[in-house]
């Protein structure tokens, strides 16, 4: 019922069950230049500690409850420069049957979209970061609207704006809100309702921060052939800026612009190796400019050389599409970008777990952003 390591807090024989595990994450990154993706730092080195603490509770068989608190310097390395604690996740989930055809939960959890998300924490990610579509900062903004085409591709000569600018899916996109999911013999499905879209920053997952006024829909529906694949398409779309905004077009509300995703996932896994991939077009109507899409996708590969060693590879990549410049014509955008992430892992036990990272990342910009990356990572499950 509860992970091997975690700590069982009540006794076994009882209706209750709960347990506490926890996580230490030692990560460092080193970078020449701007660091690249959803990484804070104002110097090319940056040291990111983190404590992580799970708690699963079950009430007999078709209750359960789970939440996730951090200590680190911020949800995304270096967002704060000092220590500071918070509540990533909570959730509460019946489950009215005694087979998972049907599961209903609320609170505040990670988006079904997509195949990275259910493998996104450290020990399950061969990587240390993300595919490129969960942390490329874009020049799409969220608070505030361009005035203008010009104003909007001028962007493009700057060097990441991260406090400003979102990507196509911030990370697990912990938002806020309830969903629905299941498996029916060979075939998954998942459908949620959030209080922000795929693109919003952690600060808008928070119900207190954004309301439903504008909610973001979203959903996943799965296929498993065989033992081997796991096949999947996901979709959503929902408002992306956070608030009504003067500078949003006079009579327009901020429900009147939508980040519209659609997703084409697929797994593999046979013996040591496991393969993963997702395809990932995404659509923003951007304020005074019009539609701004693009197209991401990424193929990733680990495969465990032994019982402890295992070395894996991603190649991501980025495009756009052209928005009218203002001046009768068109222009991309953004700057079309790939990346290269290469890692090796090492398991010393069930509870120790040392990675490290190489990234190459060329994108077609005069933007001074990092082109190399060096990251570790050392975690410890307790």
């Amino acid at each position: 019922m509860f992970p091997a390591w975690a700590v069982e807090l009540l006794p076994r024989d009882w209706p209750v069950q709960a347990s506490l595990s926890g996580r230490i994450d030692l990560e460092s990154y080193l970078s020449d230049g701007a660091p690249p993706g959803l990484l804070f730092a104002d110097d090319e080195l940056l040291f990111n500690p983190r404590v992580s603490l799970f708690a699963d509770v079950h009430l007999g068989s078709h209750w359960y409850a789970f939440a996730q608190a951090r200590f680190d310097r911020g949800f995304d390395p270096g967002l704060n420069a000092g220590g500071k604690g918070r509540i990533d996740e909570y959730l509460l989930r019946w489950t009215p049957f005694d087979t998972p055809v049907v599961n209903v939960q609320a609170g505040k959890f990670a988006t079904v979209f997509g195949n990275w998300v259910q493998r996104h924490l450290a020990w399950d990610n061969p990587f240390i970061t993300a595919p490129l579509a969960y942390e490329n900062v874009l020049i799409m903004t969220d608070r505030t609207a361009p005035g203008g085409a010009g104003g909007f591709l001028g962007r493009r000569s700057r060097t990441d704006t991260k406090g400003s600018w979102l990507p196509v899916i911030w990370g697990p996109s912990y938002a806020t809100g309830a969903s629905v999911f299941g498996r029916i013999e060979r075939f998954d499905y998942a459908f949620e309702i959030k209080n922000a879209s795929l693109s919003s920053r952690p600060t808008a997952w928070r119900a207190d921060e954004v309301g439903f006024n504008a909610p973001t829909y979203s959903g996943r529906l799965g296929f498993r052939p065989d033992a081997a694949w796991n096949l999947g398409i996901s979709g959503s779309t929902g408002a992306y800026m956070i608030a009504d905004s003067p500078a949003l077009p006079g009579g327009s509300e901020r429900d009147d612009f939508q980040q519209s995703t659609l997703g084409l996932d697929a797994s593999y896994a046979h013996g040591h190796l496991q393969l993963w991939s997702e395809v990932i077009l995404s659509r923003f109507e951007v304020p005074n400019v019009g539609n701004a899409d693009s197209l991401s996708y990424f193929i990733e590969a680990k495969y465990k050389l032994t019982e402890s060693l295992f070395a894996a590879l991603r190649w991501n990549q980025q495009f756009f599409d052209t928005v009218p410049n203002g001046a009768g014509g068109s222009a991309t955008w953004e700057s079309r970008i790939l990346r290269i992430d290469t890692a090796v892992g090492y398991r010393f036990n069930r509870s120790l777990q040392l990675k490290l990272q190489y990234s190459y990342g060329h994108e077609n910009s005069p933007a001074e952003n990092a082109e190399h990356l060096l990251a570790t990572q050392l975690t410890w499950r307790f």
